[in-house]
């Protein structure tokens, strides 16, 4: 480990000086950012993270002076990951902090998301998106890690399937804070994604794989959700009661159900037990 923090703003400063502007003579901006990067390996090596982070933040600068878009964003990313792994630590050993290092690996989580967009890489922003996701949930805050979820969804609607998988992350955050009007409102908005662009057999209307199972899986937590919240009537928005209208008794005993269709038919029976107890 280096002896201390004297020798490291030391390092830090005689790199930085390499950008001052000089009489007749350009900042050595690549120079600066190769040492920066240089440095911030050695330090994970000592395991310094946050110091680690702090070099790969002057990284990143450094790329953006040049115009270096990918560098600049794989130089945040690798920042964010530096102060997370510290934060994770100290959670993990249960110390007392002002969650300093996680603020830091958001924003440069956040500002790395933003430089993938701005250099058209939406799949990568998306990436990002995810990972901050599960970690935050991971640490036990499922309230920050949906908005990440929901925003990896809107990444990437150019792929279908993707995007409703981050949907299904944000609606498990929304359960995990008991927010369950917010989670029905995302399991609809997921069945009717999916309905809207699954290919269909040719011949029928019968959506093909996993579209089909996405559509199932949602419509059977949104039955759930509604005997759990059991919304009067005159609250009932026009998509619910239909769900609720198509699992009446007399549906039951249609032939042919798949495995699906009876997961659905049971919960749509306490569905029904549930509102006629509730008159």
């Amino acid at each position: 480990m280096m002896e201390g923090d004297a020798e490291f703003w030391g390092r830090y400063r005689a790199i930085s000086s390499k950008l001052r502007k000089r009489f007749l003579r350009k900042p050595n901006v690549a120079e600066a950012s190769e040492q920066f990067g240089h440095l911030s390996r050695e330090l994970k090596q000592q395991e310094c993270l946050q110091y680690a982070g702090f070099c790969s933040l002057a990284q990143a600068r450094c790329e953006q002076t040049v115009m270096n878009g990918l560098g600049e964003a794989e130089a945040l990313t690798e920042a964010a990951r530096l102060f997370l792994k510290a934060e994770v630590e100290n959670w993990e050993l249960r110390c007392p902090g002002l969650e300093e290092n996680l603020q830091a690996a958001i924003n440069a989580y956040n500002y790395a998301v933003k430089v993938y967009i701005e250099i058209n890489r939406p799949a990568l922003a998306a990436s990002l998106c995810l990972e901050i996701g599960y970690s935050l949930k991971g640490l036990e805050r499922p309230g920050e890690a949906e908005v990440f979820f929901q925003r990896a969804a809107e990444l990437q609607y150019q792929m279908p399937i993707e995007s409703l998988h981050s949907l299904g992350l944000a609606a498990s955050c929304k359960l995990l804070t008991r927010d369950y009007m917010g989670a029905l409102n995302v399991f609809t908005e997921m069945q009717l994604t999916a309905e809207q662009r699954a290919p269909r057999f040719p011949g029928t209307n019968a959506p093909i794989g996993a579209f089909s199972d996405i559509i199932a899986r949602s419509e059977v937590a949104r039955v759930l959700l509604l005997m759990l919240l059991q919304p009067p009537p005159q609250r009932l928005a026009i998509e619910h009661a239909k769900t609720l209208e198509r699992y009446a008794w007399e549906s039951f005993e249609s032939p042919g159900q798949s495995k699906d269709s009876g997961v659905i038919g049971e919960a749509g029976s306490s569905c029904a037990v549930c509102h006629s107890l509730c008159r």
